[in-house]
């Protein structure tokens, strides 16, 4: 019995000074025992980061290139679509396949044949358990079915370019940046067309959407500002003005703030009440991805460049120190039970 108390309190001791593991560290939550699952489209893999320690603990060859990822339910497979070598609307390879990864087993398991050349990109389940990928050479938004293995409907976006999307919580929606076109389309998921495309600016890059649906966000690439759009009207309701050029933006979770990145190395915190910054932080340039843990602890940015995630302790508002990795981090997702 003695031993046995005398081991607890040593636990005890340990726990409280920080030795004992992660409860002892400024992210000390459950939450942390998390994995960043992060396309790297240089490398043409798909790693597992342990955000603790900081380090890549697995990687799987995928195709050429994946810059996104999207996660099961149960965060046991990884999807990864194959883009190709280029950017948006250059010459190079078309991607025409979704890559299938079993995350625990750190290995590829599959592909999915979209059919043709797409250019497929950005990848989000939808509450049907649906797979949603931009199709972006079919001017599209392809309906998956993971489970079959295959394409069951194509929705038209109106619009050239559509790169990036967002879904509505409820499911019933589908929003696309079209990046050349400099708009967003609105797609009905349930009649599976388009309901209308809204002009924003000469060019647009990525989009999010607010906690409870009611905004869409988009980045205009020529003006230091944000779209801001009503769901309700499909209108813009208005600007966010920003000290420069921002990229990606995702809301936190509690839905008070927007985290706005910028190709500059810039994070940009705007309340969404204000639509105005509220403080501006310093992380490595090409900022192009934020990955905000659940309980909303912690950011993690990636820095394609760079080849680094930020790491941003969300409630003291400090960069802490990055996660190294190499260039070509994009696309990321938060895996939260596997390891």
């Amino acid at each position: 019995m003695e031993k046995k108390l005398a081991g607890w309190l040593l636990w005890l001791a340990l726990t409280i000074a920080g030795v004992g593991g992660v409860m002892g560290t400024s992210h000390g939550t459950d939450e942390a025992h998390g994995l960043l699952v992060v396309a790297n489209q240089v490398d043409h893999t798909l790693l597992l980061v342990d955000p603790v320690a900081r380090r890549e603990i697995a990687h799987v060859i995928v195709g050429v290139n994946g810059h996104e990822v999207a996660l099961s339910k149960d965060g046991r497979t990884a999807y990864v679509p194959i883009y190709g070598n280029s950017g948006v609307g250059l010459p190079g390879t078309d991607g025409r396949t979704i890559d299938v990864v079993d995350v625990a087993a750190h290995k590829l398991t599959g592909t999915i044949d979209l059919g043709k050349p797409l250019r497929p990109h950005k990848a989000q389940f939808g509450r049907d358990g649906l797979l949603y990928v931009t199709a972006e050479l079919a001017n599209s938004v392809d309906v998956v079915d993971t489970k079959a293995g295959k394409v069951v409907a194509q929705i038209p976006t109106g619009a050239p370019e559509s790169h990036m999307l967002v879904l509505s919580p409820d499911g019933r929606r589908a929003y696309t940046a079209n990046v050349g076109a400099g708009s967003v389309s609105v797609l009905d998921l349930q009649k599976r067309a388009l309901i209308t495309v809204i002009p924003v600016a000469k060019r647009v890059q990525r989009i999010s959407i607010s906690n409870d649906g009611s905004r869409v966000f988009t980045h205009d690439q020529v003006s230091p500002r944000i779209a801001v759009i009503d769901t309700a009207t499909n209108k813009i309701s208005g600007w966010v003005p920003l000290p420069d050029v921002v990229y990606a933006s995702t809301p936190t979770p509690d839905g008070k703030y927007l985290l706005a990145v910028s190709d500059a190395g810039k994070l940009h915190v705007v309340d969404l009440k204000s639509l105005h910054v509220v403080r501006s932080l310093e992380v490595p340039r090409s900022a192009n991805v934020v990955t905000i843990r659940p309980d909303g602890a912690v950011a993690y940015v990636s820095c394609l460049r760079a080849g680094k995630i930020a790491v941003v302790d969300m409630r003291s508002w400090q960069v802490e120190a990055p996660i190294d990795l190499t260039p070509g981090v994009d696309g990321s997702a938060w895996e939260a039970g596997l390891n």
